[in-house]
Formats: structure tokens, C-alpha cells, sequence
């Protein structure tokens, strides 16, 4: 088989188009998050008072009693604005460009687009847009759009300027159906990670200015931050998250020991890759445990969410470019 070089520049070309697409969803959401604040503190103010059974009256209210309001997971949106409105619409479209790239880079060789850094980098952070966008038909977390997008564009950013390989044919390591089942699962478990980390940050970032407001010393910068939900709230939101991409991880890690044994006789090998994936498994089963059997939630279980997503991403990255060993094949050129 050969490669058709005309469709893998037009998958290089979808691929720009697509980041010039984020970059502008990436605008539009930072300009929604800035802009929230009056409206978000009006929905939190009148959940406290509905919640303590206060009748609310003004304009607008007609002294009825308004409806509770919010951001918990489960919750479907109920505000709408459209400088969002048009963020989510182009991160469509922008999804849909990015889509068709990595459509195409496939078709280029005809085989899955996984074979390097490059490919796996734009197939990655299309699983991350995807699930992130088709998470909002349930769960309003329009308000992580800067801290998902931006992360996506900044990833298709490396992959053309630092990681970029030109098309070529499979290794024969990797010529295999489990590549496709092994790979596929990494991708979907590792874009829930990447979700469930932002919420993390932020979740950090919230209650450190909870614990300010609480002192009588509120926090001078970051107004944005009090338009976002309570750190109770992003807490348990990044645990259902991480419980459900565990196991989807955890399959990864028995598909990839069965592809092992497939491809090189044995189902372990001490792969620099195998170890760190292992060591991500433990990380996140820390995490876990922690919070089911210890109680931890709060600072200490996310302090451990962080640690296990630096894993993650030192296995993407850094595995990749400072260890050589049987699955180098992957690196970046």
C-alpha cells in the first residue's frame, strides 16, 4: 500500500482549519466565563434564599417563588447567552474539521491514524472535543469551555509544529486489530482524565478562595472564578469522571498485555510505555480508594487526581520522547 499524498495534505489543511476554528470558539468562551459574573451570583443568591424557603419578590419575580437553579452534575443547562451559545457552535464545527482531518490522514495510508506522536496527538484531542461536547446534551459544563478547548488547540499546536510526521505505512508491530481496541479505549479513558483534571484545577483554585471569603480576606484577583461552581460541586463532578474512565483504563492495560503477548510472546515486557501505564492504574486506583475507603475528598483526594494526571501526560509525552524501548515506534518522527 502506498500513501495518497493529495488527501494528506488536505488532512493537513483540515487540521489548521480546525485550529484556527478552536482558537476562535477558545475567544468566545473566555469572553462568556468574563462575562457571567452578575448572572451567576443572582442564580447563587436566589438558590440560597429557595433553599431556605424565602419567597422571593422584585421584577421580575411577582413575589412567587423562583426555581432552584444549578451547576450540580446531572443538571441540564438552564441559561442561556449567546456568546456561549456561539462558542459551542463553532467548537462544532471545529470538531467537525478536526474530525475530517484525522479522517483523512487515515485514509491516506489506508489504516487507523495511530502510528506516531503526530497522529496519536490529533486523534487524542478529537476524542477530548467530542466527549466534552457531546457531555453538554446532559450536564451544563459550558463554563469549562476555555480550560477544555484551550488545552486541545495548544495540543494540536505541538503536533503540527513539534510532532508533525509525514504519512507513511504501519510498523509491522502495529499491524494488528488490538490496536484499534487497545488504542481506542486509552483514547476515550484519557479524554475523561483530561476532563475530570480541569474540573480538578478548578476545583483547587475555588476552594482556596472559599477558604479566603470564609476568613473575611476575599481574594482580589480571579473575579471570573465566582462565577463557576462551588468546589463541593467540581469535586464530585471530576469523581464521576475519574470512576468511570478507570475501568476503561484498566481494559486498556489487559488489551495491550493480550496485543503484547500477540506481537512479542510474552504479556509483559518492562516497556518503559508498560511501566508508566501501570503507574497511571495505580495512581487513579490511589485516587479511588482514597475517596471510597479513606473518606478523602476535598484538597487531598485532588492533590492525588493531580498526581495521576502528570502521569498521564509524562506517558504520553514524555515516555515517548526520552525512553526508547519496544513501543518507540510511537515516538515523534
Amino acid at each position: 500500500m502506498g500513501v495518497n499524498e493529495n488527501l494528506a495534505q488536505l488532512s493537513n489543511n483540515l487540521i489548521y482549519s480546525a485550529m484556527a476554528a478552536y482558537a476562535v470558539a477558545l475567544i468566545a468562551f473566555a469572553i462568556d466565563l468574563s462575562g457571567r459574573g452578575r448572572v451567576m451570583n443572582a442564580a447563587r443568591s436566589n438558590e440560597e434564599l429557595v433553599g431556605a424557603g424565602v419567597v422571593v419578590s422584585g421584577p421580575g419575580a411577582g413575589g412567587t417563588e423562583l426555581p432552584r437553579t444549578s451547576l450540580a452534575a446531572g443538571d441540564k443547562p438552564t441559561e442561556r447567552r449567546q456568546t456561549v451559545a456561539i462558542a459551542v457552535m463553532v467548537s462544532w464545527v471545529a470538531l467537525a474539521l478536526h474530525l475530517a482531518g484525522v479522517v483523512l490522514r487515515g485514509l491516506s495510508v489506508e489504516r487507523v491514524p495511530w502510528g506516531n506522536m503526530y497522529e496519536f496527538s490529533i486523534s487524542g484531542s478529537v476524542v477530548v472535543t467530542a466527549v466534552y461536547l457531546l457531555a453538554l446534551w446532559q450536564v451544563d459544563l459550558r463554563f469549562l469551555g476555555t480550560f477544555v478547548i484551550g488545552p486541545v488547540l495548544l495540543t494540536l499546536g505541538l503536533a503540527v509544529a513539534v510532532f508533525y510526521t509525514d504519512a507513511a505505512q504501519l510498523v509491522p508491530a502495529l499491524q494488528s486489530t488490538w490496536l484499534i481496541i487497545h488504542v481506542s479505549v486509552a483514547f476515550v479513558a484519557s479524554a475523561l482524565f483530561v476532563l475530570g483534571f480541569s474540573l480538578t484545577v478548578l476545583q483547587l483554585v475555588q476552594d482556596r478562595r472559599e477558604s479566603l471569603a470564609a476568613a473575611g480576606r476575599p481574594p482580589a484577583r480571579g473575579a471570573f472564578m465566582e462565577k463557576l461552581p462551588t468546589s463541593g460541586v467540581l469535586d464530585r463532578t471530576s469523581y464521576r469522571l475519574y470512576a468511570v474512565a478507570f475501568p476503561l483504563w484498566t481494559f486498556t492495560l489487559m488489551a495491550g498485555a493480550i496485543w503484547a503477548e500477540k506481537a512479542w510472546g510474552r504479556y509483559w515486557n518492562w516497556d518503559p510505555k508498560e511501566i508508566w501505564s501501570f503507574v497511571i492504574w495505580v495512581a487513579y486506583a490511589a485516587y479511588l480508594h482514597a475517596r471510597a475507603t479513606r473518606g478523602w475528598d476535598g484538597r487531598r483526594a485532588a492533590y492525588l487526581a493531580c498526581v495521576a494526571f502528570f502521569c498521564l501526560m509524562f506517558n504520553w509525552f514524555g515516555v515517548n520522547i526520552f525512553f526508547s524501548g519496544l513501543h518507540s515506534y510511537a515516538d515523534v518522527g
